[in-house]
């Protein structure tokens, strides 16, 4: 009787056992998720300066008082909650500068996306104000469809979208709403 009691509870201890064996699952992404909260950079970097350079000439800067690095999410990014100040380069090592408050690197599509307060200073003197703007580093292209301002030293262009070269040699307002000539200083 003993016997029988005996291999009654081996086979229920083997049929558990045999259970919670295939009962698990490989979820070895959970456990590496363990502590770290979803909505939580993987990395925080302070005082940035990012520089890109293609075939050793420097292309762009990107300066930032801090990096929020978002790159454990499936679309990863980069986010600069303290704004950046982005500097790029033509073939002939002239500056342009665009400033914002905010930015956002999508590191899948090399797309910049700057707001707030959106500056861009040419090299001419040329200036550029807006809410929002995009830099696409793969096509060299900055572009806006928000209402923008061009200031230079003859004109103020305001429209409802722009876009451009990375030099800024060539660009475009469209749906333009004004257009101010401004009188030549002649006293000099």
């Amino acid at each position: 009787m003993t016997k029988k009691i005996s291999y009654y509870i081996f086979n229920i201890v083997t049929a558990f056992a045999v259970t919670m064996f295939f009962s698990c699952k490989n979820n070895f992404k959970e456990v590496q998720q363990i502590g770290v909260l979803q909505n939580e950079p993987i990395g925080v970097a302070e005082n940035m300066n990012l520089k890109y350079t293609d075939s050793g000439r420097l292309k762009a800067n990107l300066l930032s008082p801090k990096m929020l690095d978002f790159s454990n999410r499936g679309f990863s990014y980069n986010e600069f909650p303290d704004g950046v100040i982005l500097n790029l380069y033509d073939e002939l090592n002239k500056k342009s500068i665009i400033v914002a408050d905010y930015a956002i690197v999508y590191n899948g599509t090399d797309l910049i996306d700057l707001r707030g307060n959106v500056r861009i200073t040419t090299e001419t003197k040329d200036t550029i104000f807006a809410q929002q703007l995009f830099y696409d580093q793969k096509r060299d292209w900055v572009f806006s469809n928000k209402p923008v301002k061009y200031v230079s030293p003859t004109k103020v262009v305001t429209g409802n979208a722009f876009d451009s070269n990375r030099d800024f040699t060539s660009y475009g307002i469209s749906e333009v709403t004004s257009t101010v000539y401004l009188e030549e200083d002649t006293s000099q």
